[in-house]
């Protein structure tokens, strides 16, 4: 026995003699590691109890189930809009290709593209010698027939010669003046002018090219009256009148403008099953060049002090749609599902009809993973 006491009194001091040799930090460190073993079976232990307590006390299991982790938003009590896009394009309704009408070539360009002209400004000039020359010729025979036909009508007057010999002066004058007429406005025909105040657009021709009747030589635009057209489909027929405003987005040049409806088309397309809705577009800062593509934006629906949510948090069951939202029972904030009728939805935002009063906190992330009725925790984000 005293033996053993020995022994026990030298293990002891052998021990105490390591412990006072070993490093501070290294038996901290071996100490938390041994705290946290013991608190892993703990954990482990109550999560074993609180099993065994709920499926044993439904009251126990009510009070002690975990939390959901959700963030929240507002019901927005707001004026809703909803409004039709469609592309649409820029037109000008001076916007012309300017042809040849007659047969030639091409002898002097006097605008090049990007040049302004003024209406009635000449253009280019087309090649008019053959004219020249039978208009040249045309005025020679007419100062004879002139001069015959004034003669037979004195003539006449004295009542000389026969009423035949009059008309025939008469007529050989008349024709000649006819003649002359047509070849001037030949001429001037060979003479390309600027119907309009605008752009040139294309010069489509070179000197000394030739002209064929009807070939295109020039196109100029007036950029000062164009405007936006767009398709409508026919289930908006009635939707729309003159004066509505519009607003119109430039999606190349990153452009907005506004604008009114200036007509409304009255046919439907048999191809398509559109009509057209035109407006003029009003000066601005920044230039648009016609055939431009435009976004166009139609308000077809408002309402004041409408009950808005996020579509995404919408979600649906067999007996409808139905929405999440917070309230405190027994000093407990729980989930609630509260049954919707859906309204339009316009850009991720639905306008709700029936099933909310508008003071409401909706639950956001998180919302797929609460439960009617089950225990949820507000924070800030849900990681």
């Amino acid at each position: 026995m005293k033996t053993n006491i020995l022994f026990l009194i030298g293990f002891f001091a052998l021990t105490i003699s390591a412990c006072e040799q070993k490093d501070p930090v290294q038996a901290k460190k071996e100490k938390l590691k041994e705290y946290k073993t013991d608190l892993q079976k703990i954990k482990v232990s109550i999560t074993e109890l609180e099993k065994e307590l709920s499926e044993l006390d439904p009251e126990f299991a009510k009070i002690n189930r975990k939390a959901t982790l959700i963030t929240t938003t507002p019901v927005e009590n707001t004026t809703f809009e909803h409004f039709v896009e469609v592309s649409g394009a820029v037109k000008s309704r001076k916007n012309i290709l300017i042809s040849a009408e007659n047969f030639g070539s091409i002898n002097h360009i006097l605008a090049k593209e990007g040049d302004e002209v003024k209406k009635g400004q000449l253009i280019l000039s087309m090649d008019t010698e053959l004219y020249q020359k039978n208009l040249d010729q045309l005025l020679t025979e007419y100062a004879l027939a002139k001069t015959m036909f004034e003669k037979q009508s004195n003539l006449w007057k004295q009542n000389i010669g026969t009423e035949v010999q009059y008309l025939q002066s008469k007529n050989r004058k008349e024709t000649l003046e006819n003649q002359i007429a047509n070849v001037k406005t030949q001429i001037s025909k060979s003479q390309i002018r600027a119907p309009f105040e605008g752009t040139i657009e294309e010069v489509l021709v070179k000197e000394g090219e030739m002209a064929q009747m009807s070939s295109p030589l020039v196109r100029i635009v007036n950029h000062r009256d164009m405007y936006v057209k767009a398709d409508m489909s026919e289930s908006y027929i009635g939707q729309f009148k003159k004066g509505d405003q519009i607003n119109i987005y430039f999606p190349s040049i990153d452009k907005s403008i506004v604008s009114t409806i200036s007509s409304v088309g009255q046919v439907i397309d048999e191809k398509n099953r559109t009509f057209s809705v035109e407006a003029l577009l009003p000066l601005s800062d920044f230039s648009v060049k016609p055939n431009l593509l435009a976004i166009v934006k139609i308000k077809d629906f408002e309402k004041e002090n409408a009950s808005v949510i996020p579509t995404n948090l919408i979600q649906r069951d067999n007996n409808g749609e139905f929405v999440y939202v917070i309230e405190s029972i027994n000093e407990e904030t729980v989930a609630k599902k509260i049954k919707i009728d859906r309204g339009i939805t316009y850009q991720n935002s639905t306008m709700v009809k029936n099933g909310l009063s508008g003071n409401e906190l909706l639950v956001d992330e998180g919302f797929r993973d609460v439960a009617d009725g089950g225990r949820v925790k507000e924070v800030e984000t849900v990681l």
